[in-house]
């Protein structure tokens, strides 16, 4: 008996058919047992399922051997009775090889061929050890509890040449007692080790979830990023470049200052994408390179829109701009710029409110505000999508973000986020 028995799984199902309503019900296990079916489900022996074979069996072959001389010599036990002993006793080492397929069958045969051969005490010591192992409780209570009744009566039938009765009897309940306690604790311990092996897989499988959320947020906040940072950029260049392509015939002056406004705005705009990848890749907004805007931006923001063509009125109520928390005024600005970006794309031509207020402790609220544009709106494919990156944006923030039309065909959209105090 060692604990280097197989690390197949103990059995944790019910037994299935009417016995199994109940839980202590043996005949169920004894006929899962003989079952074809789980027969074919087994598993075969490997190498340690072979070294654990083999010890088992030459320590049932030993205790046998040590029984059958203490048979030999008891002279309480004639001849053909201590031969019977020997031979039973060999064929019960035999059937030790059997008890990885019928570990509550091998268990309940040996429970009276115990009893009526001292050779055979091995091969049952075996046979209930392995009950403990590869079945609950239930099992061993009642099999266990089954050669522990038998003690007494098997002193009695073949009484010890050495020991009195009493010791002898005590002896042999605290010896079926410790093979059943070691059985108990080494399924125990193996249960262990698999609770701790499946904690260690779902672990394993938890952090790999982590990991491609973390990826996916990487992505869609890269996609955020990119989208509140171009979209200004390259709805500048898309004004310029269609204010040349319908005044072919414009003066030089204009000309030149459009095409200056697009290879700036180009610049910027290859400039901003290097910045929000290199600062996403480095997982550090803090990281080196250009300047992350903020609330004190929001002015030269605006006269970049108005050098655009654009009419914005800008309403600041923040006594100073540059107190305000960078993340906060990030936030802010790219609020702004997204709202500005929309103004210019959706409402060409209306004149456009921008109001920024807040104190520390209150909360600062940006809300921007367009009448109907004086012309006919264009058709502008994928709108709406930054809207739904500023709603992101403003409650990843811990704020809030409103928009829908306005009054006479108009458009508002306002912002409230936390400014701790």
């Amino acid at each position: 008996m060692s604990e280097t028995e197989s690390t197949e799984r103990p059995e944790r199902h019910a037994p299935h058919g009417p016995l199994a309503r109940s839980p202590w019900a043996l005949p169920s296990a004894i006929a899962r047992e003989f079952d074809p079916g789980r027969a074919k489900g087994r598993s075969r022996r490997t190498v340690r399922d072979w070294i654990a074979d083999f010890t088992c069996f030459f320590a049932a072959v030993l205790i046998g051997m040590i029984g059958a001389d203490a048979v030999a010599a008891n002279p309480r036990i004639s001849q053909d009775l201590a031969e019977f002993d020997q031979i039973l006793g060999a064929l019960a080492c035999a059937v030790v090889w059997l008890r990885r397929r019928w570990p509550v069958g091998l268990a309940i045969a040996m429970v009276p061929v115990g009893m009526a051969s001292d050779t055979a005490g091995g091969a049952a010591a075996i046979a209930v050890f392995t009950l403990a192992v590869h079945r609950p409780f239930r099992y061993v209570a009642w099999i266990g509890g089954a050669s522990i009744a038998v003690v007494p009566l098997a002193y009695l039938i073949r009484p010890d040449a050495d020991m009195p009765y009493g010791v002898a009897v005590a002896f042999g309940v605290l010896l079926t007692v410790t093979v059943i306690g070691w059985g108990m604790f080494v399924r125990s311990r193996r249960e262990l080790l698999l609770s701790l092996r499946e904690r260690a897989i779902r672990a394993e499988n938890e952090a790999a979830l982590r990991a491609q959320q973390a990826q996916r947020l990487a992505r869609e906040a890269i996609a955020r990023e990119m989208h509140d940072v171009l979209a200004h950029r390259l709805t500048l260049l898309s004004v310029h470049a269609g204010a040349l392509e319908f005044r072919p015939d414009a003066p030089r002056a204009e000309i030149v200052r459009a095409a200056g406004v697009i290879r700036e705005s180009a610049h910027e705009a290859l400039q901003d994408l290097r910045q929000v990848i290199g600062v996403l890749r480095d997982g550090d907004t803090d990281a080196p390179g250009r300047p992350q805007p903020t609330l004190a931006a929001l002015d030269a923001l605006v006269a970049e829109s108005r050098a655009a063509g654009m009419k914005v009125v800008l309403d600041s109520r923040v006594p100073d701009p540059a107190a305000v928390p960078a993340a906060l005024g990030r936030t802010a600005y790219r609020i702004a710029q997204e709202a500005l970006t929309n103004a210019r794309k959706h409402a060409p031509g209306a004149e456009v409110t921008v109001t920024v207020s807040g104190t520390p402790g209150g909360g600062l609220t940006i809300a921007v505000r367009n009448p109907a544009p004086p012309g006919d709106v264009p058709n502008v494919p994928g709108s709406g999508q930054g809207l739904i990156g500023l709603a992101e944006r403003a409650q990843l923030a811990g704020g809030r973000l409103t928009h829908g039309p306005g009054p006479g065909g108009g458009f508002h959209l306002e912002a409230w986020l936390p400014w701790a105090s």
